[in-house]
């Protein structure tokens, strides 16, 4: 016959096995579990504490998303970043795709968003999809500044609008520039640069708080930056000379984040990318088959510290960042 000391042992492990599986595994609550065993409550909650402190309870939380904290993950790895946030690639449309991505990026801006802030923001496809995503719960009392120069033309590439309707939306302030995006030569670019009025947007989006940026392609017959740089096309030869991988602030870079030899990189009317590095927050927007290269770039540039994408995009940049290591 076993001693009762063994005896009572083996009672009390049954005992909080009982209320262990009754708690996690059926859900019933701590006073059902003392009801059912005739114990107290404060028995039922001790065996539980004690069932975890002993290692026998171990809790897996299975998540629809948990692929994609996975991926964010393998992004942050690869350095140049500190947060990434993936969006699901939920459908073969692009542009499906590129509104989801704009969803998560606006719910980023709000958490990250208090009164006071100042917002430096581009223009872009990714921009405008984060405008169209917005829904702020109150209105916040912010600063929305431009921090390259104007190109008219869609409503993606005009900054001002971009600026002036993310203000309208949270309820802040946009300030214009009045000054266009690429100058004829560097002489007028530092002319310009020179204005009052153009200085002190300069000045406001060097000193914000979080930066907004798109993240554009530029060896493809999609780009944006033949939008922004009127008969570029016809320089595609220069342009791939230079190295060129991809665009930020409208300056082109090469496969390792640093400023292509070429000749309109330096009659930007724009924000430097150490002036963007210099900004507290710089959240890098960008989605689509043809950014990952451009993706890539800006990482390993340094230039921002959080990246938000879809799924298949985070996926070749992964596989871009493999296959060149």
């Amino acid at each position: 016959m076993a001693p009762s000391s063994t005896r009572d042992d083996i009672a009390a492990a049954r005992q909080m096995h009982q209320a262990l599986v009754m708690h996690f595994v059926e859900g019933q609550t701590q006073a059902e579990i003392a009801t059912v065993l005739g114990i107290s409550h404060a028995t039922v909650n001790r065996l539980i504490k004690r069932g975890r402190a002993l290692g026998l309870v171990e809790i897996k939380i299975k998540s629809p998303i948990e692929h994609l904290v996975g991926i964010e993950e393998q992004l942050c790895a690869i350095g140049g970043i500190s947060r990434a946030l993936v969006a699901p690639t939920v459908s073969d449309n692009p542009q499906t795709t590129l509104q989801s991505v704009g969803t998560v990026a606006a719910n980023l801006v709000l958490d990250l968003i208090k009164d006071g802030d100042r917002l430096c923001v581009t223009g872009g496809k990714g921009l405008s999809a984060l405008i169209a995503g917005i829904k702020p719960p109150r209105r916040y009392d912010v600063e929305v500044v431009p921090a390259t120069g104007l190109v008219q033309g869609k409503h993606y590439t005009d900054v001002n609008h971009i600026a002036t309707t993310l203000a309208d939306k949270l309820g802040g302030r946009a300030y214009q520039m009045h000054a266009p995006l690429f100058a004829d030569s560097e002489a007028e670019r530092s002319m310009v640069m020179s204005m009052r009025s153009v200085g002190e947007v300069l000045r406001r989006a060097r000193e914000a708080d979080l930066a907004i940026v798109g993240i554009g392609s530029i060896l493809s017959d999609d780009s944006s930056y033949y939008d922004l740089l009127p008969g570029s096309s016809d320089d595609r030869r220069d342009i791939e000379r230079s190295g060129a991988a991809g665009e930020l602030l409208a300056h082109l870079i090469d496969g390792e984040g640093r400023l292509a030899d070429y000749a309109p990189n330096r009659n930007l009317v724009a924000l430097t990318l150490e002036e963007l590095a210099g900004i507290p927050h710089a959240i890098g927007v960008a989605s689509g088959p043809n950014k990952a290269a451009p993706i890539l770039a800006a990482m390993r540039g340094n230039h921002l510290d959080t990246l938000v994408t879809d799924e298949a995009t985070a996926r070749s940049v992964i596989a871009l960042s493999e296959a060149h290591s």
